[in-house]
């Protein structure tokens, strides 16, 4: 019983913010001296702190309580083809220190060597250790595989689909490590922190160097059956090789990156990226509109192809490609009234290119704060 009232005052604290013993009895159901116990249990534990007392209304002040948020710390990172991103975050979820740098790395085993530089140096920033981490959340194109401890279907970042890559990223970053998806995490980041909050059913299209989705339905991400779910790259689409379905998907060679330049090319411009064809379009020029309209119905051929299954709520649009919303709604909406009825609510991703970190940091945190419940050792003084 003791344990649970802890559990329940604890909660309360983490649901309902700061509080005073009163306030917790009344809202826990609990009576006075069962949550002044809990709460001297809990403070012993440094799990919670007194922040200072109540000044406004009648009779004696009382003591302020909330969750510590010193109690454990987790680490996220996101590792892109363009950029590695690490942030540590505090319980409350406050992130304390963050470094982001271009990918250099042009094997597994150096990028490998350095996210795990780029996560001491960012753990350093913030007056902590590797070891002090409760969890550490990494997000990655690909489909972890847990059995062959291999990540699947990561093509855009050499080598990184072989035998033990798993193995190799938890022996540089320890233990408490969770490799996850990137586009899951955009998702869980958005539901968490951004434009989908207290949405239960929607997809999450990230769209850069690659193409993918993450999907949460009731609430929880959707991963399937073997954690492929949402691997929308690998649709098919005509006038794409077979070689390109097999390696790296049709539907990602006819949308991303690439091809967004190839449709500006197609249409007369000069360009070197993606970004400048957007940039063009911006501008008014004619070639550059025609490009990203030519973009906006292939995104469109995939969304309707997910929402005949997934029915969603809304669609969020992320990732380099994805977040020229402003450009590519409007076309995107168009399209899809032409291929289907069902059109949903197609906004831009509120995290931009923080998407998948924060998704990182958001999974960690739920994790982490279960863990130092569990784990609760006596502060020593």
């Amino acid at each position: 019983m003791r344990v649970l009232n802890q559990r329940a005052v604890l909660d309360r604290l983490r649901v309902g913010g700061p509080a005073t013993r009163p306030q917790i009895a009344k809202d826990t159901g609990l009576s006075k001296p069962t949550v002044g116990q809990a709460l001297v249990d809990l403070e012993q534990h440094g799990l919670v702190r007194a922040i200072g007392r109540t000044t406004a209304g009648p009779g004696r002040s009382a003591m302020v309580y909330e969750p510590n948020p010193a109690a454990g710390h987790v680490l996220g990172v996101d590792i892109g083809r363009q950029r590695i991103r690490v942030a540590v975050a505090d319980l409350a979820g406050s992130v304390i220190a963050r470094v982001d740098e271009r990918n250099r790395c042009r094997s597994a085993s150096a990028l490998v060597r350095t996210v795990r530089e780029l996560a001491e140096r960012t753990v350093s920033d913030a007056g902590l250790s590797l070891a002090d981490l409760v969890v550490k959340v990494v997000g990655t194109p690909g489909v972890p595989d847990p059995r062959d401890r291999t990540l699947h279907h990561a093509p855009n970042l050499p080598g990184w689909e072989r035998p033990g890559l798993l193995d190799d990223l938890e022996a540089e970053l320890g233990d408490g490590l969770v490799v996850e998806n990137d586009a899951n995490l955009a998702a869980v980041g958005e539901r968490a922190y951004g434009v989908a909050r207290d949405v239960d059913v929607f997809v999450c299209v990230t769209v850069g160097t690659g193409i993918g989705m993450g999907i949460v339905v009731d609430g929880r991400l959707f991963r399937g059956a073997h954690g492929a779910a949402g691997e929308v790259g690998y649709l098919p689409y005509t006038g794409q090789s077979e070689e390109d379905g097999r390696q790296r998907g049709q539907a990602e060679s006819a949308a991303a990156a690439e091809s967004v330049v190839a449709l500006g090319r197609q249409h007369g411009l000069v360009v070197k990226s993606a970004r400048e064809v957007f940039a063009a379009a911006r501008s008014g020029d004619e070639r550059a509109l025609l490009a990203v309209r030519d973009e906006a119905e292939r995104l469109a051929f995939v969304v309707a192809s997910v929402v005949a299954v997934i029915d969603p709520e809304l669609v969020v649009l992320g990732g380099g490609i994805g977040s020229n919303t402003d450009l590519l709604q409007e076309p995107m909406e168009a399209a899809l009234r032409r291929m289907t009825p069902l059109v949903p609510r197609i906004v831009a991703g509120e995290l931009g290119d923080g998407a998948v970190l924060s998704g990182a940091v958001a999974m960690g945190l739920r994790s982490a704060r279960e863990l130092v419940f569990d784990r609760r050792v006596p502060v020593t003084l």
